[in-house]
């Protein structure tokens, strides 16, 4: 807390007063919403070079900066700012890409008000600083520049890691082992990479063309991606130790789909977030019939769930053609976990929210189509285990709301395949990888990183398990046999 007054005092002498006339900070140039509702194009522009110069002029330097301790990755902010306001973008770019190989994802899609924004000092006084925003921008500028920044790698090791899992965890993993010298192979089920990126998150959030040039960034670090392959499935553990490899990250994510117990879950239009958003992202939907996969919604759509996969689904439904698009949460908008950006997005679009509600059972017709679901009114009492106020039914509150499709996002959990695949390894109750500090199982050679072990979280936590699970395979390797040649 010391360190903090200190950089606090800092912005209060007459020096920081005048670098801090302009306490606002710029605001992104955005699609308008009665537009945007109509395509999946995206909703967030970007900044100009004029923000971006306004904005870092607004940096305070601070000599303890918080908020490198609140990012995940523990990007270098205050000297990739710094850079950027002397508008030496490139090496701008390469400051940041030493610690984050995926900058351009990381820009749109982190909570960085909730990490290293957060922890700005500048919150005390203002606004803090875009963070987020700015390292888009530069991120950005090399793509639209046609540049391909790529930190150097150490001298090859000769020895083989594979990666289970294409997704933030995985990526960032291989990306960090990739530049301390290992031969490095993702191994990836679908038939691109990015995982979480590429399946769930929409278009308009995400283009999937910035997925696809930032995993070319991993592939000039002659890191080799193979799509298509299970493990646990396709290929086991034991097979790729045949083929050489001498250690293993797993990172597949937690993409199984939580269920709800309500009576009338089988009936036609109720689906999962999963299944909708993978249909639309990953397989085009959206584009049908130019894209083989149809997705089917009704005249009125419902969203179960508060979090950024249900405010997901719930603009995609929108973009497809809904009339009328209700997100159901059984807690509170202070409670709803989803990104306040998205929530006001959402809010602009004409999306309807219903709090304190929570379904009771689906109703169909004779034919087994959906037409209403049952609902009841929440109210919160004591705080449970998640930190927040806990729902209970209000009893004869029941109503209907009239629907033709019903969306379930409240959450996903461990996928099976991998671990039954190995029986010796342990995990949780809940399916979860048990890992120590290093990230290492109990298996030695065997690491693993991300939702698989924490449960369903953030992009840019991920990346920092696969970030620090790289330096225990990398601590695990050397013991192993890179100090025994010496």
């Amino acid at each position: 807390m010391g360190n903090q007054r200190s950089s606090i005092d800092i912005v209060k002498n007459n020096k920081g007063k005048k670098r801090l006339k302009n306490k606002k900070r710029p605001k992104m140039i955005e699609q308008d919403p009665s537009e945007r509702i109509k395509n999946f194009a995206e909703v967030s522009l970007g900044l100009t070079e004029e923000m971006v110069e306004l904005e870092t002029q607004r940096c305070l330097q601070c000599e303890n900066p918080l908020c490198v301790a609140g990012c995940p990755v523990n990007i270098k902010i205050p000297q990739f700012i710094k850079l950027l306001k002397e508008k030496k973008y490139k090496k701008a770019l390469y400051k940041i890409k030493t610690d984050n190989l995926l900058p351009a994802i990381c820009g749109r899609v982190c909570p960085q008000e909730t990490q290293c924004e957060e922890a700005c000092v500048l919150n005390k006084l203002g606004e803090p600083i875009a963070i987020g925003q700015l390292e888009r921008f530069i991120a950005d500028w090399e793509r639209k520049n046609n540049l391909k920044e790529c930190p150097e790698c150490a001298v090859p090791k000769g020895i083989k890691v594979a990666v289970i899992g294409a997704g933030p965890a995985g990526l960032a993993c291989a990306g960090e082992l990739a530049m301390s010298g290992y031969d490095v192979t993702i191994f990836e089920a679908f038939h691109i990479g990015g995982g979480v990126l590429s399946y769930g998150i929409p278009q308009f959030r995400l283009p999937k063309e910035i997925i696809k040039s930032e995993i070319e960034t991993l592939e000039m670090l002659n890191v080799k991606l193979e799509y298509n392959i299970i493990i646990g499935k396709t290929l086991t553990i034991e097979d790729l130790k045949e083929i050489g490899f001498k250690a293993f990250f797993i990172g597949v994510g937690a993409g199984l789909p939580i269920f709800l117990r309500v009576p009338g879950l089988n009936l036609n239009g109720v689906l999962t977030a999963n299944e909708f958003l993978t249909r639309s992202n990953l397989m085009k939907a959206f584009k049908f019939p130019d894209y083989d996969t149809p997705i089917k919604i009704g005249k009125i759509v419902t969203v179960i769930g508060g979090g950024n996969v249900a405010l997901d689904s719930a603009r995609t439904a929108l973009r497809l053609g809904a009339e009328k698009v209700i997100v159901v949460y059984r807690r509170s908008e202070a409670e709803m976990p989803a990104r306040r950006e998205e929530y006001h997005h959402a809010l602009e679009e004409g999306i309807i929210f219903q709090f304190l509600t929570n379904p009771v059972k689906f109703i169909g017709d004779e034919n087994d189509d959906l037409k209403q679901m049952e609902v009841i009114k929440m109210e919160l009492g004591e705080h449970d285990e998640s930190g927040r106020r806990r729902p209970i039914p209000i009893e004869s509150s029941e109503y209907l709301i009239d629907t033709d499709t019903i969306i379930i996002g409240i959450g996903t959990k461990a996928n099976p395949i991998i671990t039954k695949s190995i029986p010796e390894l342990k995990i949780s109750k809940r399916g979860y990888i048990k890992t120590d500090e290093n990230f290492q199982t109990n298996i030695e050679e065997i690491f693993a990183g991300g939702d698989i072990v924490t449960g369903a979280a953030t992009v840019i936590s991920a990346m920092g398990a696969g970030k620090r699970a790289a330096h225990g395979i990398d601590k695990f390797l050397q013991e192993k046999y890179i100090n025994k040649k010496e």
